[in-house]
C-alpha cells in the first residue's frame, strides 16, 4: 500500500447537493422547498413531533402501563443454575460471585425451571413453593 493510492470506501463520500442554482440543476427556484409556509423560509423549525396546532399524537394517546424502578435488584435464580453451582451454602453474595445475578441485586427468588440433585443451604434468598419442595426434597434447606 502506498500514501498515493489510498482512498475512502466506495460509497463513503458523496457530492454536497448545490440548490437554488438554476432550473438545469433541478434543484433551482424554490431549492426543493416548494412554496411558502414555515418550512420553506430561512429559520423555519418546530419541535418534532409538532402537527401545526393540532393535539400531537404523544398527547392523544392515553398514558398505559407501570414498571417499577425497583425491578432492576430483583432477581431470579434457577434450580438448575443452583444446581450447576459448587458451594453448599448459598447467599447473595455467592450468586454476585459466580455470576448469576448482576451486582445490583438484592432481592433473589429461586425458581422451579430445571432440577436439583444435590442438597444445598440457602440463607437470605427466596424460593417459590415449588422450588422450595424441591430443595427440602433434594436434601437442601432455607434460612
Amino acid at each position: 500500500m502506498e500514501m498515493n493510492g489510498i482512498k475512502p470506501a466506495g460509497g463513503a463520500k458523496h457530492y454536497k447537493r448545490r440548490v437554488g442554482r438554476g432550473i438545469g440543476s433541478g434543484l433551482g427556484k424554490t431549492a426543493g422547498r416548494g412554496h411558502k409556509g414555515q418550512k420553506s423560509r430561512a429559520g423555519g423549525y418546530h419541535k418534532v413531533g409538532f402537527e401545526g396546532g393540532q393535539m400531537p399524537m404523544q398527547r392523544r394517546l392515553p398514558k398505559r402501563g407501570f414498571k417499577s424502578a425497583l425491578l432492576k435488584f430483583n432477581a431470579e435464580v434457577t434450580l438448575a443454575a443452583l444446581n450447576s453451582l459448587e458451594a453448599a451454602e448459598v447467599n447473595l453474595m455467592v450468586l454476585k460471585q459466580a455470576g448469576l445475578v448482576g451486582e445490583l441485586a438484592k432481592v433473589v427468588k429461586i425458581i422451579k425451571t430445571g432440577e436439583i440433585t444435590r442438597a444445598v443451604s440457602l440463607s437470605g434468598i427466596g424460593a417459590t413453593a415449588a422450588a422450595k419442595l424441591a430443595i427440602e426434597a433434594a436434601g437442601g434447606s432455607l434460612a
